[in-house]
């Protein structure tokens, strides 16, 4: 028998009577039946003897733990995703949802749930909702108790209908309809959000030296997209350097990491990957499409922290085996595996995402950190170059995130909230204080080691020629 129905025989409504029934009147067992009835006896001794009886959705809960904890066992990365799991990976990977674009919060003086912040071109942002907007009801239903994920459920719905929050702000209370829309979450940021226009970037870290920073937060299907998109923007303005921001970014999709470590490459090796069957794929640079040449006077730099991990490391590997990037900042994450996603029978509306490949750097090196340490090597993760490595504290990492978070903050289109919109609020932690003191400007010594490279190095190759053309979570709805 499969392990596909195995898995899925396992978490059906009427898994003890069944499994026992198959137990008692099917002929010889092969491994796979034996270990099925095995667990089947186990949920029937829990179903008969525990100390209470477990009601459905319990049962649905303990069946589950289980299975999530026997993946577990394999790797961390093997997980069994139920619905609610499933449609959230699933909106990560697309990196859309079907909603009207607000961050949901808590107002910390009422209680109340309140609009963090808009989506930047969001339905929200563009019917002119803001910041710190208190939701009341959301249709006829009124909001007092109710958290972040009832109101996300609510607020969430089929793109082109329509659901109508009320609003209080100040002293005043009014409806507004808004209708639901595809809201991309996007993986793509620059350097600071455009005062005249908060769904633009600002690219340019160093104006008077040209130097540009892209931040990718993820890599999911539009990431790519997006950086070739910001890269028209960052060409036409005649930057010279280049940093890609990598810090804190968890991976996503390995083609999306091979697509963008292509758009900087000529030629050469990307990525490996290696079933154990003893299959193996090389991804390698096509060519043509390059951009952000000539190399050799359009230098880049790679910034990577503890937390880059997976396709990040594989854009970090490739750029800097290739010798297109230096790396800088800290020691990477270490996954150098890869993951596939199996929807279950009968609706596909569960699923298990295994570990079923390896993937190794150009270099030939693997990369993932626990199949290092049991080989007793030392070659995890993506290592700076020589001299480039900066650690942070931890004060500094928290301040890092902090900041990061900080920019994801939109108080609301400019002709509403006027020429002087409220900052960001201070991010709090549970005993709601602030986390950090904000009071100074953050020293960010990874970025300023990059920027003092990318200045030495430019000031060695002259003018380059100027290409023509070209942590309190926050609930989405």
């Amino acid at each position: 028998m499969p392990l596909r129905n195995l898995v899925w025989m396992l978490i059906v409504p009427g898994l003890v009577g069944i499994g026992m029934a198959i137990g008692y009147s099917a002929p010889a067992p092969d491994q796979d039946y034996q270990l099925l009835r095995q667990f089947v006896e186990v949920m029937a001794e829990v179903d008969a003897n525990y100390v209470r009886e477990l009601t459905p959705e319990e049962k649905q809960k303990f069946v589950e733990d289980a299975i999530s904890g026997g993946l577990r066992k394999l790797d961390p990365h093997s997980v069994y995703l139920n619905d609610k799991q499933l449609k959230e990976f699933d909106t990560e990977t697309e990196g859309s949802f079907d909603g009207v674009g607000i961050l949901l919060g808590q107002d910390e003086k009422t209680k109340r749930l309140k609009l963090a912040s808009p989506f930047a071109g969001g339905s929200a942002y563009e019917a002119g909702l803001i910041a710190n907007d208190i939701i009341l009801k959301i249709g006829d239903t009124d909001t007092k108790d109710m958290t972040g994920e009832q109101a996300s459920k609510l607020i969430k719905g089929e793109r082109g209908t329509k659901v109508t929050l009320t609003i209080g702000r100040g002293d005043k209370e009014f409806p507004v309809e808004l209708t639901r829309a595809r809201i991309a979450m996007h993986p793509v940021s620059g350097v600071s959000r455009r005062a005249d226009d908060p769904i633009k970037w600002n690219w340019f870290v160093d104006p008077k030296d040209k130097i540009a920073l892209i931040r990718i937060s993820s890599f999911s299907g539009l990431t790519t997209k997006e950086v070739e998109e910001a890269m028209k923007e960052i060409e036409a303005g005649g930057a010279r350097g280049l940093i890609l921001d990598l810090r804190d970014n968890p991976g996503g999709l390995l083609e999306e990491a091979t697509k963008l470590a292509d758009l900087f490459l000529t030629e050469g090796k990307i990525v490996t990957t290696k079933d154990r069957r003893g299959g193996e794929k090389t991804s390698s640079a096509r060519g043509a499409g390059t951009i952000f040449l000539p190399a050799e006077q359009k230098p880049m730099v790679v910034l990577v922290n503890r937390d880059s991990a997976s396709a990040s490391e594989i854009v970090a590997a490739a750029l800097q085996d290739n010798n297109r990037a230096i790396v800088v900042g800290e020691r990477t994450y270490g996954k150098g595996s890869v993951q596939s996603v199996f929807r279950l029978a009968p609706d596909q509306k569960t699923a298990v995402k295994l570990t079923t490949q390896t993937w190794w750097r150009p270099n030939g090196k693997n990369m993932d950190k626990a199949w290092a340490e049991k080989q007793k090597l030392d070659e995890w993760g993506v290592t700076p170059n020589e001299g480039m490595t900066v650690t942070f504290t931890d004060p500094e990492y928290l301040r890092f995130r902090v900041e990061l978070q900080k920019q994801d903050f939109v108080a609301g289109k400019p002709d509403v909230v006027g020429p002087n919109p409220p900052p960001p609020p201070p991010i709090l932690g549970r005993d709601g204080k602030p986390l950090v003191d904000e009071s100074k400007p953050f020293d960010d010594r990874q970025l300023n080691k990059a920027l003092d490279y990318l200045r030495k190095k430019l000031s060695g190759v002259g003018a380059a020629p100027r290409r023509e053309g070209v942590l309190p979570a926050r609930v989405p709805a």
